[in-house]
């Protein structure tokens, strides 16, 4: 299974960019795609940007792997996934 990282461009040349996460930053090829510019957010895989992401999928997608991350550590998720729950 292949997964995609969410991650907002902070500078770009056209070729590659400058892209951070949760802290985490990687320079990926957006070559593929028009219009990474900074503040923007991109679908990465394989170092590659694959497409762009409105604010709100990202940030859903972010969610979804941190509710991931805390589900293999033994940690409750029940934090996660706001926008399923009941009110």
């Amino acid at each position: 299974m292949c997964i995609g990282i969410p991650m907002r461009v902070i500078e770009s040349d056209g070729y590659t960019a400058l892209c951070e996460v949760r802290g985490e930053q990687r320079r990926v090829n957006v070559m593929l795609i028009e219009g990474a510019e900074p503040g923007t957010w991109v679908l990465t895989h394989a170092g590659n940007a694959v497409r762009l992401l409105e604010v709100e999928e990202a940030s859903q997608i972010v969610e979804a792997l941190e509710a991931l991350t805390a589900a293999l550590n033994g940690e409750s998720v029940d934090g996660y996934f706001q926008d399923l729950r009941r009110h």
